[in-house]
């Protein structure tokens, strides 16, 4: 039996660095103490989500991988605990800044870094004034037990073509750490429900568990939604958070069978890639 306990982690964020990265660090420990060996916190959980606004300033919050606190203590928990971080970071490289991921392996090293390859600019959310549209493609990496594990973040996960993409490189589970909530332009438009829809759908079109992780509270007037979950290869919610709850959620995901419901489907199998030009034409 191939089955993998993974955690998605949902809390909210101050502006005292520190003090944020211990948090998410007790819920790494707590994760680890449930059984979980994938532990997803949010995204860029260093501080309050700062792309609500353009602030040159900001600039200065990035920061190279191996410098960049997020990471230095992931790395540091998780060779502690033996587990595996998708961690989020704000990474400057030379003249260049991204919204990235550092995939910290039980050893505590970086298995690699994924940038984000999808950012969106709207009210609330600015992300094109801070990062360069990602240049690593989407990247896949060797879990625990033989697993193979996929990240995309937040943005990304709105994408049907990164999550098809992430599977025909072999993942088999997908992971998407998120800052969304309310939207400033249109206080009546809630998109959690949106959200966890888009996602999902990727489950089940891709026959693949998800674990989606989000942050909640108020920040400068923006509220985060939460809504964290984990669900598997079928759409069924396994575990999941509402609105302002704080915590860790954990669920043991059976790979193997995933995989034999995969090949069952034929969703793969009766691919037919040469129609699918118009995909990767400009509109």
């Amino acid at each position: 039996m191939n089955k993998l306990t993974v955690a998605a982690l949902q809390l909210s964020f101050t502006e005292d660095t520190d003090a944020n990265i211990r948090a998410v660090s007790d819920l790494v420990r707590e994760a680890a103490g449930r059984g979980a060996r994938v532990i997803l916190p949010p995204e860029l959980f260093e501080g309050p989500y700062f792309c609500r606004v353009e602030d040159e300033s900001l600039f200065a919050t990035a920061k190279p991988t191996a410098d960049h606190p997020s990471v230095r203590a992931m790395q540091e928990v998780a060779k502690e605990l033996e587990v595996w971080i998708p961690t989020s970071f704000f990474e400057a490289e030379g003249p260049h800044h991204y919204n990235s991921l550092a995939m910290i392996g039980p050893d505590g090293k970086v298995a690699g870094v994924y940038r984000k390859s999808h950012i969106p600019d709207g009210p609330g959310y600015e992300e094109k004034f801070y990062f360069r549209p990602g240049n690593t493609g989407f990247k896949v990496w060797a879990g625990p037990d033989h697993s193979t594990l996929g990240v995309g973040v937040c943005w990304d996960q709105w994408y049907p073509e990164t999550a098809r993409a992430m599977m025909l490189m072999g993942a088999e589970v997908l992971f998407y750490p998120t800052a969304i909530g309310s939207e400033p332009h249109d206080p009546d438009l809630d998109t959690s429900r949106l959200w966890r829809r888009a996602m999902i759908g990727h489950a089940v079109s891709n026959v693949v568990p998800v674990v989606a992780a989000n942050r909640i509270g108020t920040e400068h007037g923006q509220r985060f939604y939460g809504h964290s979950f984990i669900c598997d290869q079928r759409g069924d919610i396994l575990a999941e958070f509402k609105a302002e709850e704080t915590g860790v959620l954990v669920a043991t995901l059976d790979l193997a069978e995933a995989k034999r419901h995969r090949a069952a489907f034929g969703f793969f199998r009766d691919r037919r890639p040469e129609l699918y030009g118009r995909l990767v034409e400009d509109v």
